[in-house]
């Protein structure tokens, strides 16, 4: 495989991250993208005592195995397929499964941290950063937590303000300025998807990746 593109789509919890990596797929093509998550590289806390867990900061850089990520960003590029990890949220463990994904022209990673972690960053040919208003962040992440994961509201508010705000503060909007592009509303900003597209396109036809389209 000629060069490949790789894309970072950062933002604060519920800023809208997948909604714009949804776009970029349905823009780009399914199947022309390897689409990572950096949530699927949570440390594993099987073992742990519950009152360890639940005190865990999940928001620090040190809650993901950014490495294992990278690793496997690297091997996408090197046309090799990966295993990624299936972790459980209500269980906070990885489980035993895994998601094979396929080396494709397009390696899309999404998550909270990945600007903040230099082995990440240095991999990404596009950083994209979704800049969404706090009240909205939490409001998403909110409803997210008590559907997906079995939260209740009150533990929901306590981690918001414990930890998720404050590792916020002190690490997800400083990586701002590692973007190369910050979209101000998500997914729904589609002048700046369709800046994004455009780029992508761009270099996968520069890299060889994608034929010339003549007239």
């Amino acid at each position: 495989m000629d060069k490949v593109v790789c894309i970072g789509v950062a933002g604060g919890t519920g800023s809208g991250k997948t909604t714009v990596t949804e776009a970029i797929v349905s823009r780009i093509g399914r199947e022309r993208i390897a689409y990572l998550q950096h949530d699927s590289y949570y440390r594993d806390l099987s073992g742990q005592q519950r009152n360890h867990i639940l005190h865990h900061n999940f928001d620090h850089p040190d809650a993901l195995e950014s490495e294992f990520l990278a690793e496997h960003i690297r091997e996408l590029k090197a046309s090799r397929a990966v295993a990624v990890p299936v972790y459980d949220f209500t269980r906070h463990v990885r489980t035993s499964s895994t998601r094979r994904v396929e080396p494709r022209g397009v390696v899309l990673v999404e998550g909270i941290l990945i600007f903040a972690e230099e082995c990440l960053r240095e991999l990404f040919d596009i950083k994209i950063f979704v800049d969404t208003d706090a009240d909205l962040r939490f409001i998403r992440r909110l409803r997210r937590d008590i559907a997906e994961r079995a939260r209740t509201v009150d533990s929901v508010v306590h981690q918001y303000l414990e930890t998720v705000r404050p590792m916020h503060l002190d690490f997800v909007e400083p990586s701002k300025r590692w973007a190369d592009l910050i979209i101000p509303e998500g997914g729904f900003n589609s002048v700046a998807l369709d800046v994004v597209c455009a780029q992508v396109e761009a270099l996968l036809r520069h890299s060889g990746s994608l034929p010339e389209v003549h007239a």
